[in-house]
């Protein structure tokens, strides 16, 4: 009976714990990290700004916040996402549309191949593609025989420039391009077709039909050279 007694007392001490443990007040914010996240929420972490002092950075008081993903804003459009995504295609196509035709205001057309109307839009950008020969005959149609001269005078600096005897600029004077072709077998009947431009435009010398065929028939004498 005294060996039992012994046994008995023997159990209960070590069944009787040594201290009392007790859980702290802040003991959840321990488990409040990504790795204790049993819901399956996005947890996403910012760091607030912190006061600046020294002490709280040494002491590590700077603390992250976190929060999940349900704060943040989205745009769920369901069963009509289809329907979005047909308008940005449709307008995309629009856009495309626009730009390549004329009411992009030909940002993507050259402007060589404008319609040109006067003598003032011929440039050296589209001259070679210019429609000389019409510009002539409506001249020729308005009895207006100087214009009809300016555009001949044109049409040669176009030719010369198509078979690389000059090279036509918009700030080139008429001296110029006779250099450019004074070795050329045709440098002096160039040199009068020049002339007589350079006195009816400039001289605003008054034509009538048969002056206006007389000069004429020099400009087209002189282009069947150069051709």
């Amino acid at each position: 009976m005294l060996l039992g007694s012994k046994v008995s007392f023997g159990l209960n001490s070590l069944q009787t714990p040594e201290k009392i443990r007790t859980f702290d007040k802040n003991f959840k914010d321990r488990y409040d990290s990504n790795k204790y996240n049993y819901e399956g929420k996005e947890i996403i972490s910012e760091t607030p700004s912190g006061s600046g002092k020294y002490e709280d950075y040494k002491n590590e008081d700077v603390k992250r916040k976190e929060r999940d993903n349900q704060d943040s804003i989205s745009i769920n459009f369901g069963p009509f996402r289809w329907v979005f995504y047909i308008a940005i295609a449709l307008a995309v196509c629009f856009l495309v549309y626009i730009l390549f035709n004329e009411g992009g205001t030909n940002l993507f057309t050259s402007n060589r191949n404008k319609s040109i109307h006067n003598y003032e839009e011929i440039t050296a950008e589209n001259i070679e593609n210019a429609d000389i020969h019409t510009l002539i005959k409506n001249a020729e149609n308005d009895n207006d025989y100087r214009l009809a001269i300016r555009y001949y005078y044109l049409l040669v600096l176009k030719t010369l420039s198509l078979k690389n005897h000059i090279k036509f600029e918009d700030d080139k004077t008429n001296n110029e391009y006779l250099n450019e072709v004074s070795n050329k077998p045709f440098s002096k009947d160039f040199a009068y077709t020049s002339y007589l431009y350079n006195y009816i435009w400039y001289g605003e010398f008054p034509l009538n039909i048969e002056k206006y065929n007389k000069a004429k028939s020099n400009f087209s004498s002189f282009l069947k050279q150069v051709k």
